[in-house]
């Protein structure tokens, strides 16, 4: 009888655990939320994030409230040196949430850990050329984002990219843009969209900005983006975010379209800030 029995009590506790556990984990980060803010965090978003003055009041307050969660939730690992303490963490934490305001969000649920290197950091990775010959390549990066749960950041251009707010560089929405892009698998510029939202449209008007970008990045035209947006869908989704985010009103004027979606994406305003 017990036998009989048992496979009904295994789904029965699976079934409960699937549903209680995210039932639980908001718990958890309503509980959180709820915490008062610290006065030294207030200074070091004041310090570190110029554009936080701009926002609006209800958007200071839940990104706030993102920043504890986040900070609660992911593991900070210094490297080369480097010792994580609060500037650290929330000077990350504030950037990388700003994509999360307004949104059904799950706090980036596949990143685990962030791992902070003092400067830019040299990853070798084996290459091949037009030849077929196999080559290491040594790349100087700012940042990375990995599929497998980590997001790679050097301190000095997170600094840099809070501290210049409107220069169409940021490192860390960069990075957390393609976290975005690769919670539905493989980062290929197509990101789970919002309700209102559909993909035929977001792919007609990423795909024609891009080969845009391609081209001006051939020619040697002068672009809003970075060229290094012209490197695959995946990048250019990441650099139109950063632009999004620091050069709202230029991005709105110049390319209403992509502005649009990228709006719906992210739910926020940013020109009118």
């Amino acid at each position: 009888m017990f036998a009989l029995l048992l496979p009904i009590v295994i789904a029965i506790v699976l079934i409960g655990y699937s549903v209680g556990k995210p039932r639980w984990r908001e718990y958890q980060r309503d509980k959180i939320r709820g915490q008062p803010f610290s006065r030294e965090w207030r200074k070091i978003l004041q310090q570190r994030m110029p554009y936080f003055r701009g926002m609006p009041a209800d958007l200071q307050l839940q990104l706030k409230q993102h920043i504890q969660v986040f900070i609660a939730e992911k593991r900070f690992v210094g490297c080369n040196g480097v010792v994580i303490n609060d500037e650290i963490r929330v000077t990350i934490a504030a950037q990388a949430c700003l994509l999360l305001l307004n949104r059904e969000t799950g706090f980036y649920p596949n990143l685990t850990t962030i791992l902070v290197y003092p400067s830019a950091f040299i990853k070798q990775q084996q290459s091949m050329n037009a030849d077929g010959v196999q080559f290491t390549a040594r790349n100087t990066l700012a940042g990375e984002s990995w599929q497998t749960g980590r997001v790679i950041l050097s301190w000095q251009d997170t600094v840099d990219g809070a501290e210049v707010p409107d220069d169409g560089h940021n490192v860390v929405i960069h990075e957390f843009a393609h976290q975005l892009d690769q919670e539905n698998g493989l980062a290929n510029g197509a990101p789970i969209l919002n309700k209102g939202q559909n993909y035929k449209t977001w792919s007609n008007v990423f795909s024609q900005q891009f080969e845009r970008l391609q081209q001006q990045a051939h020619h040697g035209i002068p672009s809003l983006f970075d060229y290094y947006g012209a490197t695959n869908p995946a990048e250019f989704f990441a650099v139109a975010s950063e632009v999004f985010f620091e050069q709202s009103a230029l991005l709105h004027r110049h390319y209403p379209a992509l502005y649009e979606q990228l709006k719906l994406l992210y739910r926020v305003d940013p020109v009118v800030w």
